[in-house]
């Protein structure tokens, strides 16, 4: 017998055993081996007020004793509301749906990119124990460090360099750059976040994978909660709450506290 006949014998016998193995297997579990289409519903969600968060590493740059910047005369060819700063939700407002459950941290790392004197995302929430892995795609080197925290010390990162990280514990971690005094960002470490996500220049947001349960949205801006959280209770199928939007800013341009 040839090569190719053994081949094709042994590739209709292992497609039969997996069949006969399948036909004992109930419709439920056989869903439940295919990850994402059973048993996790998603979130739809607004929040209002994004264009109105301020970042505070330009309240820090704008100190004449810094020397950062300028401000430049507005141009009148612009309309009002895009001559105001303000945060890029997509990677600066973090939306965290937080369990009643006890939640386990992801098998592998959340990934944080660095470029252009940034990280994406800016603001990130997570559960203890979760590992982060901070990425340089700059073309230059960086030396990220939190402030006062022992455990991520100043570390030289060459271009395309990876660093992993675990928070020691719940609490919020500050992250600085030696080397790029623009890098600000921060790691809220917060108990049973099951999800989160980062809402669009229309602070549409989507949460994903989450079971059946009662959850508290809280979004979180430069580290900082936002507003008042959010109560839901997510059954078997997605939730849409679009029509009641999370206020994370009030119309004076401040900040509503929880």
């Amino acid at each position: 017998m040839s090569a190719e006949n053994i081949y094709k014998r042994s590739a209709r016998s292992l497609t039969a055993r997996v069949a006969r193995a399948f036909r004992h297997v109930p419709a439920w579990a056989a869903l439940v081996l295919v990850p994402g289409i059973a048993l996790a519903a998603t979130i739809k969600g607004q929040v209002t007020g994004h264009d109105r968060l301020i970042n505070p590493v330009w309240a820090e740059s704008a100190k004449p004793g810094n020397h950062r910047f300028t401000w430049r005369e507005p141009s009148p060819t612009v309309r009002a509301e895009f001559r105001q700063l303000f945060g890029l939700s997509p990677k600066e407002l973090c939306i965290a749906a937080i369990s009643n459950e006890d939640v386990k941290p992801p098998a592998v790392p959340i990934l944080i990119t660095i470029g252009g004197g940034r990280t994406t995302p800016v603001t990130i929430v997570v559960t203890p124990g979760t590992r982060l892995r901070f990425r340089n795609n700059d073309p230059f080197k960086h030396n990220l460090y939190a402030v006062g925290e022992a455990s991520l010390q100043p570390s030289v990162m060459a271009i395309a360099a990876e660093r992993d990280w675990t928070a020691p514990g719940p609490g919020t971690y500050e992250l600085r750059d030696e080397l790029a005094p623009s890098l600000r960002s921060w790691v809220v470490v917060k108990p049973k976040v099951a999800a989160i996500g980062y809402p669009g220049r229309d602070g549409a947001f989507v949460l994903n994978g989450l079971a059946a349960g009662d959850y508290q949205l809280q979004p979180f801006f430069a580290g900082k909660p936002m507003g008042t959280p959010r109560t839901v209770q997510v059954g078997k199928g997605d939730l849409d709450i679009t029509k009641q939007p999370i206020p994370v800013a009030d119309t004076d341009g401040g900040t509503p506290s929880k």
